[in-house]
């Protein structure tokens, strides 16, 4: 589904990120785990096509995603609050959405009954701009939007970042439904171990912008982690 060949980012002379091949496969759930500065939010903004590479390319179904806007029909995605528009309401926003999907007034009340549990009454009828709520609240509003339209490919960036806990576990369930549904090709990337290696199968840690290990999730994946960041 997704494929990267030969892909580098440059900035000021230094190589943030050198990735020779890469491919995640349809129904994939692929978490990302590196320290600050890794290449995490570089590697998924070259694949969203928000920055260029300095070289080698990024194919979603076979195609290189600079060559049109294809990929964005069946590509959900969150990486931090810029994707938001924060000057509108939870509704407003939703709403802007849903005409942008195409999807219909039934589909949105739809959504809505979907995500009441992750919401948990904090989100809709507020009368409060998306800018006015705490870091929590924006990213379950940008989480929610990013499922929307239901994709066949997810990107989300340090999801559980400001969620309190409960929110948390509501969207590891909502994740790992997916997954277990086989309905959506995963790219998750998280600081969290724990959590990445309890809704991905497949996880590979970034350490200066070369992917270093990529390994099937399997019980005493969180030690191995654990102790390679121990280490490094």
């Amino acid at each position: 589904m997704i494929e990267i060949k030969n892909l580098t980012k440059i900035y000021g002379g230094e190589t943030v990120l050198d990735i020779p091949g890469l491919k995640i496969n349809r129904g994939d759930s692929f978490g990302l785990v590196g320290n600050n500065g890794a290449g995490k939010t570089t590697l998924f903004r070259l694949i969203l096509d928000l920055i260029r590479a300095n070289s080698g390319e990024v194919l979603s179904g076979g195609k290189d995603v600079r060559e049109g806007n294809f990929w964005k029909y069946y590509t959900g995605s969150y990486l931090d609050q810029r994707f938001l528009i924060d000057f509108l309401t939870p509704e407003e926003y939703f709403e802007f959405l849903s005409n942008i999907y195409g999807l219909s007034k039934g589909d949105l009340e739809k959504f809505y009954e979907d995500f009441s549990d992750f919401f948990n009454d904090e989100i809709l009828g507020k009368k409060k701009y998306i800018r006015d709520f705490s870091q929590g609240n924006r990213q379950k509003v940008g989480i929610a939007a990013a499922l929307m339209a239901k994709p066949e490919v997810l990107i989300l960036d340090e999801p559980f970042n400001g969620l309190d806990p409960s929110t948390q576990i509501r969207l590891k369930n909502i994740l790992n439904k997916l997954k277990d549904d086989n309905e959506v090709t995963m790219l998750i990337s998280s600081h969290d171990l724990k959590h990445v290696t309890e809704v991905c199968d497949r996880i590979a840690i970034l350490e200066k912008g070369k992917i270093i290990h990529d390994i099937k999730t399997k019980e005493g994946t969180l030690k191995e982690l654990e102790g390679y960041f121990a280490a490094s």
